[in-house]
C-alpha cells in the first residue's frame, strides 16, 4: 500500500508543481518556495513514505507533511467549493482538485498515529507554516484563486492564517501530546 500512496503521491506532486507553473513563472525568486503551497505538501509526504518503505522516521519531516497535507488539503476543498458556491466558474477540474486535497486531508490525519513528531518539530514547521501565509497575503504570493473569491481575499488570507493554528493544534493534541498512542509501521 505504501508503493500505491508512493506513486499516486509523487505523480500528484509533479503535475501540482506543473499546476503551478504559470504563477511561477511570474514569482519573484525569493518566494518560489513559499509559493506552490499544496504541492510541496504531497512531496513532503512523498518523502515520508519512501522513509517509511526504508522503515526510518524523520520527524521533522513527518511534521511539515502532517501539517501542510492537512492544511492544503482543507483550504484548496473550501476555496474551490467557495467559487462554486459565490458563482465562478467551476469545471471538472475543480472537482478533481477537490477530491484530491480532501484526499491530502484524509492522508494527513490517517498516517498522524505512525509519526514520531517532537514538540521542536512542531515549533519549526509553525515558524514556516505562519511565515508562508505572510509571503502570501501580505506580500500578494497567495496560490491563484477564482475571480469570484478575489474581493474576499482579505477574509481567505484570514482563514488561512488560523486553518494552519489548527493544523498545528490538531498535530500536537493527537500525535506530540498523545505519542503513546503511536502506531508502528507494519511489517
Amino acid at each position: 500500500m505504501l508503493w500505491v500512496l508512493l506513486f499516486i503521491n509523487g505523480g500528484g506532486t509533479l503535475y501540482g508543481f506543473y499546476w503551478y507553473e504559470g504563477q511561477l513563472a511570474q514569482t519573484p525568486a525569493y518566494f518560489l518556495p513559499f509559493v506552490p503551497d499544496s504541492p510541496t505538501a504531497s512531496l513532503f509526504f512523498t518523502g515520508v513514505l519512501a522513509a517509511f518503505l526504508l522503515r526510518k522516521h524523520i520527524g521533522l519531516l513527518e511534521a511539515f507533511a502532517a501539517v501542510t497535507l492537512m492544511k492544503y488539503g482543507i483550504w484548496a476543498v473550501v476555496m474551490n467549493l467557495g467559487a462554486d458556491l459565490m458563482g465562478g466558474p467551476v469545471n471538472w477540474q475543480n472537482y478533481m482538485l477537490i477530491a484530491s486535497h480532501f484526499g491530502m486531508a484524509l492522508q494527513a490525519v490517517l498516517f498522524l498515529p505512525y509519526y514520531r513528531i517532537k514538540l521542536w518539530h512542531l515549533v519549526v514547521v509553525g515558524i514556516w507554516t505562519v511565515h508562508n501565509d505572510i509571503i502570501d497575503y501580505v506580500f500578494g504570493m497567495h496560490p491563484w484563486v477564482s475571480p469570484a473569491l478575489m474581493p474576499y481575499i482579505d477574509h481567505i488570507g484570514y482563514f488561512t492564517f488560523w486553518l494552519g493554528l489548527a493544523a498545528i493544534a490538531i498535530v500536537y493534541i493527537f500525535n506530540v501530546r498523545h505519542h503513546r498512542y503511536r502506531l508502528s509501521l507494519p511489517r
